[in-house]
């Protein structure tokens, strides 16, 4: 482990003075800003354990999804006057001695742009700890160092409702269970719920498997009524089990309908078609997180047939995210990048949507226990409040 001589605490009070001119237009930008001062002295990969509150059990696609990630890699970089940015890596890292070549020496100002982001595809593995690290060295929030003057609030949903119901294998537990965890939910602060369907994808026969999904819906919707249900069929329908599905739970107002078939074009306009028919017209029509067609969502997002972009906020990457994001905005398209698996993930959206708005909900991924802290990080009134320390406001122990 590299032990530094300056901590990240100490790192930054030492720093509060010179980073409050960065709040200058400009500034932060210039030859003479302080990430022109900073060169990347060292890499060091971690792993930290960020588990979930419960077990989550299958979704239409995939078996039990466990306890949540305990040995989760990161990657942290060290700078020579003693700042430490850190955070999940993506994607093919090598080891740190290989990403060392790439960013040794560099200056952070080389590396990232706060207007815009890393400077280089190259540096996609390392993404979000140089945004991190850049938030540290100017003295900002990550949502405020893309330009907020304030973080843009949205509500969040809770992503864990799984097939709860059909485990143990041996003695499934019912509904109730998905009752029980929506509840847990609830009380922890989400008035938002995404449930998973697409039980009789794969789990159960077909007819009964839709049955399961639309009674679950309506128990939820019956429990829990000031609730706003999403739904998420990880593209185990197809357009007419979707409307089957649609016609079993037509008292439930639905906030959105996540990928429920693999894109297309076809697929899509028609159950658009059928929501505006049948009194769904506000419904959000989110796609674009697993093996997303590009062209094909480019093609549906012209006329609002698909109107929510769904793209993983670390697998597409931060970056990417935010230099799509004017035509997005221009376009009038939504945006929730998928952050499914890590509660770091939930962070680093709700920081991205802190700087940019258009967001019509986020996802949020509960963590408790571990070795991260998450800081002022957090839900408040069913909205997830970015923190307003540097970068994305979170820690590990000794970085403190």
């Amino acid at each position: 482990m590299i032990q530094r001589i300056m901590n990240r605490r100490t790192f930054l009070s030492h720093t509060a003075v010179a980073a409050a001119a960065t709040a200058l237009p400009g500034f932060a930008h210039a030859a003479d800003s302080p990430l022109s001062a900073h060169r990347v002295e060292s890499v060091e990969f971690r792993t930290v354990s960020v588990p979930w509150p419960r077990q989550v059990g299958r979704n239409s696609r995939g078996g039990i999804h466990g306890n949540g990630p305990t040995k989760l890699r990161v990657g942290v970089l060290h700078t020579d006057k003693g700042a430490t940015g850190w955070g999940q890596t993506q994607g093919k890292t090598g080891s740190s001695a290989q990403l060392l070549e790439l960013v040794k020496g560099r200056t952070v100002a080389e590396l990232i742009d706060p207007a815009t982001g890393i400077r280089s595809e190259k540096h996609h593995a390392i993404d979000i700890p140089l945004h991190d690290l850049a938030g540290v060295i100017l003295n900002q929030p990550v949502w405020a160092m893309m330009g907020a003057e304030k973080p843009h609030l949205t509500k969040v949903y809770s992503g864990m409702i799984y097939f709860d119901d059909l485990d143990p294998a041996d003695k499934p537990a019912g509904i109730d269970k998905v009752l029980e965890n929506c509840r847990w939910d609830y009380d922890y602060g989400y008035r938002q719920f995404k449930v998973k369907i697409g039980r009789g994808n794969k789990w159960m026969p077909a007819k009964a498997g839709l049955e399961r999904d639309i009674d679950v819906v309506n128990a939820i919707h019956k429990a829990f009524p000031d609730v706003e249900i999403l739904v998420d069929g990880n593209n185990g329908f197809t357009v007419d089990t979707m409307i089957g599905f649609l016609k079993g739970i037509a008292d439930v107002p639905l906030f959105w309908i996540e990928e429920p078939f693999h894109e297309t074009v076809a697929d899509w306009t028609r159950l658009k078609d059928y929501l505006v028919a049948n009194g769904r017209k506000e419904t959000l029509r989110a796609d674009g997180e697993a093996q997303p067609d590009f062209p094909v969502l480019e093609e549906l997002q012209k006329d609002h047939t698909l109107n929510v972009r769904l793209e993983d906020i670390c697998g597409h990457g931060f970056t990417k995210w935010r230099r799509q994001m004017p035509q997005l905005t221009r376009q009038g398209i939504g945006v929730s990048p998928h952050t499914w698996g890590t509660a770091l993930k939930a962070v680093y959206t709700a920081h991205f949507v802190g700087g940019y708005g258009n967001a019509p909900t986020i996802e949020g991924v509960t963590t408790q226990g571990g070795d991260v802290d998450f800081g002022e990080n957090r839900i408040i009134n069913a909205q997830f409040h970015p923190s307003n320390q540097p970068g994305f406001g979170l820690s590990l122990p000794t970085l403190q």
